[in-house]
């Protein structure tokens, strides 16, 4: 029978989801201020992968420890610690101009953002029915994901108003405003150990099934690398310098992409919760889109025209909501016991091949123009090298689904083939 979240759990999902946006807002800042990053340090591309790739690394070898201690503490206790973290990252970050601190700003921003969104995603799982589940995930995202917004105009506006310090400054002071909206929401015990009232949390698992965990990694890194390389990075630098935009521009289409996953994400949501069994064609038809995406904007050897680059950030922006997708499958693979590790697991899927993306196309970059002149054909060269961790993540889907698929069906779960299905549909129409 399925539980109606109270009010209670809708001000604690509130509040998690202001924690959350708070932590994209620090995760993006330094994409709006690549080209100031390279003039304060003085750096060139590859450094400035090195900031960029040295928070998501942190981020992502701490995704499995924060879900354990997520596991152990609850997640009110993670979401504090870990936006005081971040709030001491953006304090450092404003007030130094050295290179080696600034790695380490870096890594404590990675490792304050590592718990807030499985943590928030666990009091998804633990407040609200399970049928509701995908549809809260996606709408906990789409609250994050809203900071990404905030990095793209204001903070961005900021950034060129009142410099680099009092940026930064402020990035801390709001970060240390949710580390106390979150520790004011009182959640009952059992909720900070794991249990929601009245759910047991096991609704809709047929099997544990560490291949389904597997899967929900490959779908995490494979959907979300692209979206994330343009907006956590090369996206202003590559409009503005190789395709000829105005920062004013750029920053719209950094918009565009955020606004386009909000878009997206009840949609992704309503099709995981009505489609458990083809979740993995939600994903794998969105790796093809995003394939033939890249390939329009790279082939051509002249700048793209505003409406290609606006369609183009729009297909990859999909990438948010389809990897949450990766969340869903640990929600019904995992032991219910390690949840929180389950989901740090996957959500470790887009740091990974984040950074190798934004390693790839930093390196690449150095290698074809190393006197420091990106121009269209040094960007076409190196974000071609995204097919690399692409085909990795599309191989990493398709075995880990068959192999889930067989768990399943050791446990009773049959998945019909989908012409199977689709005859049967046509049938009944047919019928009537």
């Amino acid at each position: 029978m399925a539980v109606r979240a109270s009010r209670t759990a809708w001000w604690v999902f509130a509040a998690a989801g202001a924690a959350y946006f708070v932590a994209i807002m620090h995760r993006t800042a330094l994409g709006v201020a690549g080209v100031e990053a390279l003039d304060r340090f003085g750096i060139g591309a590859t450094a400035l992968s090195a900031l960029s790739v040295t928070q998501i690394g942190a981020y992502a070898i701490l995704q499995v420890p924060s879900g354990r201690l997520l596991d152990r503490f609850g997640p009110r206790t993670m979401m504090v610690g870990g936006s005081l973290v971040m709030a001491a990252g953006q304090a450092l970050m404003a007030t130094t101009d050295n290179f080696a601190w600034a790695i380490v700003a870096r890594v404590l921003l990675g490792a304050g953002d590592a718990p807030i969104f499985i943590s928030a995603t666990r009091l998804v799982a633990h407040w609200f029915p399970p049928r509701k589940a995908p549809q809260m995930v996606q709408l906990t995202s789409q609250i994050g994901q809203a900071g990404q917004l905030a990095t793209a105009i204001p903070v961005a506006w900021l950034l060129h108003a009142q410099g680099w310090s009092a940026t930064f400054l402020v990035l801390a002071g709001i970060g240390a405003i949710a580390a106390v909206v979150v520790s004011v929401v009182r959640t009952p015990h059992e909720a900070e150990a794991g249990v929601a009232p009245g759910t047991s949390g096991t609704s809709a698992r047929p099997t544990v099934s560490r291949a389904g965990v597997r899967l929900g990694f490959w779908t995490h890194f494979t959907s979300l690398f692209s979206a994330n390389t343009v907006a956590l990075l090369w996206g202003v630098p590559f409009f503005i310098t190789a395709q000829g935009r105005s920062l004013a521009e750029a920053s719209l289409l950094l918009t565009v992409l955020t606004l386009s996953k909000l878009v997206f994400s009840p949609l992704v949501g309503t099709a995981t919760a009505r489609h458990p069994l083809r979740r993995s064609w939600v994903v794998l038809v969105f790796a093809g889109v995003t394939a033939a995406a890249w390939i329009l904007l790279l082939v051509p050897s002249t700048p793209r025209p505003m409406w290609q680059l606006v369609l183009f950030v729009t297909a990859i922006a999909a990438g948010g909501p389809v990897a949450l997708v990766g969340i869903d499958y640990a929600r019904t693979f995992a032991d219910t016991r390690r949840m929180g590790a389950a989901n740090g697991l996957v959500n470790a899927g887009a740091p990974v091949s984040t950074i190798i993306a934004v390693g790839l196309v930093g390196a690449v970059l150095q290698l074809a123009a190393p006197g420091g002149d990106y121009d269209l054909d040094a960007y076409r060269l190196a974000f071609a090298a995204l097919a690399i961790p692409w085909a990795v993540g599309v191989v990493g889907i398709v075995r880990s689904r068959a192999r889930a698929r067989a768990d399943w069906a050791a446990a009773g779960v049959l998945v019909p083939p989908l012409r199977e299905v689709l005859e049967r549909r046509r049938s009944r129409r047919q019928g009537h």
